[in-house]
């Protein structure tokens, strides 16, 4: 009775040490997901905010790059935008959050990979974000590079990827037949 005891007693200190180590030392995976999530509720604004607001949110998500990161982005029926450098990020937060009544980001099948030497990742995910003023949701799959810099994760690029569609197609051109 008494080692049946202490080997339980025992069991349940060793589940508690590694739910305390993965809290303590979470996984890159784990640290790139939830800043991912942070990322998506920085983007994400309700219709109305002041000022004050829009420059906090900015420059709160603008901190979750490098200061040298990259934004290239194609967005079916707008212009390709390019954005570099932290600074111009926040300007271009600004600038959309003035120009769009509201948005709510989701960022879907989200998967990372971490390079093998824990210093980089590259996450592939689908981007599905809602425009006040559209009616259809924007859904985009999406390429993020992250880097550890001074021990925590930043993005340094964020590129979108050309799925392939209808129109990417030429239609098949019918063998013409001589003499028929």
């Amino acid at each position: 009775m008494k080692m049946g005891f202490r080997v339980l007693w025992v069991a349940v200190l060793v589940a508690l040490g590694v739910w305390l180590w993965t809290i303590l030392f979470p996984s890159p995976q784990k640290i790139i997901r939830h800043r991912l999530d942070a990322v998506a509720k920085c983007v994400s604004f309700a219709p109305g905010e002041g000022m004050l607001v829009r420059l906090v949110g900015a420059q709160g998500l603008a901190g979750y790059f490098a200061t040298n990161a990259e934004i290239n982005l194609e967005v079916p029926g707008r212009d390709q935008v390019v954005i570099s450098g932290r600074h111009d990020i926040t300007q271009a937060v600004l600038t959309a959050r003035s120009s769009v009544g509201s948005l709510k980001v989701k960022f879907l099948d989200v998967s990372v990979t971490v390079a093998p030497n824990r210093q980089s990742a590259t996450v592939d995910m689908t981007v599905d974000a809602n425009v006040s003023d559209q009616q259809d949701v924007i859904v985009q799959e999406t390429k993020i590079t992250f880097r550890k810099i001074n021990g925590e994760w930043l993005i340094t690029r964020v590129e979108t990827i050309r799925t392939l569609s209808i129109l990417d197609f030429e239609p098949a051109r019918a063998p013409s037949i001589v003499g028929a």
